[in-house]
This record gives C-alpha cells, sequence and structure tokens, in this order.
C-alpha cells in the first residue's frame, strides 16, 4: 500500500545527482525552529525536543520508520524516550511529506535510512512545502565512494540539508499507485482508469491536488 510514481524537476545542476546507494535522513515538517532535530543527535534526543516544541508529551510524537532489522536501535531510542512508532514496509518519499501535514497524518518526524535518489526527491517536495531535513550518504565501501566521487560528491560525510539537495526553484509530482495516506491508488473503471495526483511548486508554494479520467486506455499499452 501507499506506492507512488514520483517526479521532481529543477534548473539542470541545482538538484544532489545523488548515486543509488543508501542515505541517512530525518525530517520533520514547518514552523519548528532551524536545526531543532539533528541527523547525529541520539532517536531521544530528537523525540524530546519535538516534543518540547510542540508543548506536548513524547508520548504524543509519532515517528515514522521503515520496517527494516537495521532501524531495531532507531526503534529503540524513540521508545525509550517515550515516542510512538510507525512502522511502513515501503514509502519513504511519502513518509517525508507526511512530516508536513502532521495533524491530519499524524506523523511528526521521519527517521531512518533508505534510498537516495528518494531523499533528493522528498527533499523537493519539503522544499515546496516546507519543512526541514537532514541527510547523508552511506558511502561504507570504497566502490560507494569513488562511484560517488566520479558523480561529484567531494565529500562523503557531508550532512546535506535541503538546500544543499535541491539549490533553486523546483516542482515535484506524484501520483498514486496503491491507495495510502497520500494519495488514492490507480482505480480501474469500465473503460477508464481514475488517478489522483498531487503537483508542488516550490517559488509560489502552491500545491494543486488532480483527479483525472483517463479514457484513451491504448496509451497503457495494455495486453
Amino acid at each position: 500500500p501507499g506506492a507512488i510514481a514520483t517526479m521532481a524537476m529543477a534548473e539542470a545542476g541545482t538538484l544532489l545527482n545523488a548515486p543509488d546507494v543508501y542515505m541517512e535522513k530525518i525530517a520533520i515538517g514547518p514552523g519548528y525552529p532551524v536545526g531543532m532535530v539533528d541527523l547525529d543527535a541520539p532517536a531521544e534526543e530528537n523525540i524530546r525536543a519535538l516534543a518540547k516544541a510542540k508543548g506536548v508529551g513524547p508520548a504524543e510524537i509519532t515517528a515514522l520508520i521503515l520496517d527494516r532489522p537495521r532501524h531495531a536501535d532507531l526503534i529503540a531510542g524513540v521508545r525509550r524516550a517515550g515516542g510512538a512508532v510507525r512502522l511502513i514496509t515501503d514509502g519513504d518519499v511519502a513518509g517525508v511529506i507526511h512530516t508536513a501535514d502532521a495533524a491530519n497524518t499524524g506523523v511528526d518526524i521521519y527517521m531512518g535510512v533508505g534510498g537516495a535518489p528518494e531523499g533528493v526527491l522528498a527533499a523537493a517536495a519539503l522544499r515546496c512545502i516546507g519543512g526541514q531535513m537532514q541527510c547523508r550518504l552511506v558511502l561504507d565501501t570504497e566502490e560507494k565512494r569513488d562511484r560517488a566521487a566520479k558523480m561529484g560528491i567531494r565529500d562523503p560525510r557531508k550532512k546535506y540539508e535541503i538546500s544543499d539537495m535541491v539549490k533553486g526553484d523546483c516542482l515535484f509530482a506524484a501520483t498514486g499507485v496503491t491507495t495510502g495516506a497520500l494519495l488514492d491508488g490507480v482505480r480501474v473503471r469500465k473503460d477508464v482508469f481514475e488517478t489522483e495526483t498531487v503537483v508542488m511548486r516550490s517559488i509560489t508554494g502552491t500545491v494543486r491536488w488532480i483527479s483525472a479520467e483517463h479514457r484513451q486506455l491504448e496509451k497503457f499499452h495494455l495486453d
């Protein structure tokens, strides 16, 4: 559930050319002091800082985390602080976006390790709608460091902010494939496909929700 097709567009050279490796990520929505949470801080510290900023107890903070064995310590840290954990099987782009609308999604913070290209896509979305995000490429082998260097990564330990990953105006779009909290999935009716799409632009802060009916089914190359 919650699969989406995504795209980010920006001027040439303004999106981080991220290699296909893992990336450490932490993200929160808009309205908080800059630097209030930190990628290098323990999970407990970030949960307590976020709770203090919201004026609530840690038990009212929910962290969204990919359900992976590598996140066992992270999950334990959130729970030690008294925070709630919501696990997802996939979809960390949508997971990051959820932090920008905590009142409706119930997600206050996204934490964990996922794909680097997906991290850039998520950063583009937050650039449009507000929020904070810090990331770091996981370059834990010589081969990955060499590959990153060839793609223009100079500092393998750099901690990226949104402004480092998306340096100018950008557009972000996502269409639901299967139904999730962010978007409805593709609905198949007789002689029509229905889709739901969100389109955002950073320079205007505009967010458009598009419900579409596709009647020229031949363009989908169905068997």
